[in-house]
């Protein structure tokens, strides 16, 4: 667990997606099975549950919304990705490859390209799946499974589309990114250049 210009950063444990922290924000939830970790990590920063409000998922996949039903907070999600977490697809959301169902969930907030989450500004980055969302504020950019550090990117083969993920790394390419909060694995304040290490990497695959 650590802190960056005021974000809780919760590395995942297993399965589990990253877990952000800002204002009032929850930004992925992972998969739920270690909710007693996230509420200890939210101790452990100073954050109270009641000091919350939304969670912004960055997609629909298990790994990152499995936690929302332990939360009782409004759920904003890209408007592409809310329908399948809406009628419990549990194919669309990756739920059986975790061996799970998560049934039918709601979402109070259908985002779109351009919204505003706090000091943050919603791209949408398809790719891993058609509602993939990043949250960039002019310095950090929170990810999801678009880009990781050391140049990954994510699987497109669960719902998403090759030629979006090359134009979202495109996109995102252009950014000045200082910090990059990733999805899965560690966070780099070198953000820009491993967003372009995973661009030129799809474009020669």
């Amino acid at each position: 667990m650590n802190k960056i210009n005021d974000i809780l950063m919760i590395e995942g444990r297993g399965y589990d997606s990253n877990i952000y922290v800002f204002e009032d924000v929850v930004v992925d939830t992972g998969t739920g099975e270690n909710i007693g970790y996230f509420f200890d990590s939210l101790k452990n920063g100073g954050i109270a549950m009641e000091d919350l409000s939304l969670i912004v998922n960055t997609h629909n996949h298990y790994d990152h919304v499995g936690g929302n039903r332990y939360l009782d907070l409004d759920v904003a999600m890209h408007l592409e990705d809310a329908i399948p977490y809406e009628i419990g697809d549990d194919l669309a959301t990756a739920a059986v490859m975790f061996g799970r169902s998560m049934g039918k969930m709601s979402v109070d907030l259908k985002l779109k390209e351009g919204d505003k989450i706090g000091g943050f500004k919603v791209i949408h980055t398809p790719g891993h799946t058609r509602g993939g969302i990043c949250l960039y504020d002019g310095e950090t950019l929170v990810s999801g499974d678009t880009v990781f550090a050391g140049g990954g990117f994510g699987r497109v083969d669960l719902g998403g589309n090759l030629g979006d993920m090359i134009n979202s790394l495109e996109r995102l390419s252009k950014l000045k990114v200082e910090n990059l909060l990733p999805g899965h694995g560690p966070w780099t304040d070198h953000g820009s250049e491993h967003i372009h290490w995973a661009k030129d990497l799809l474009n020669v695959l």
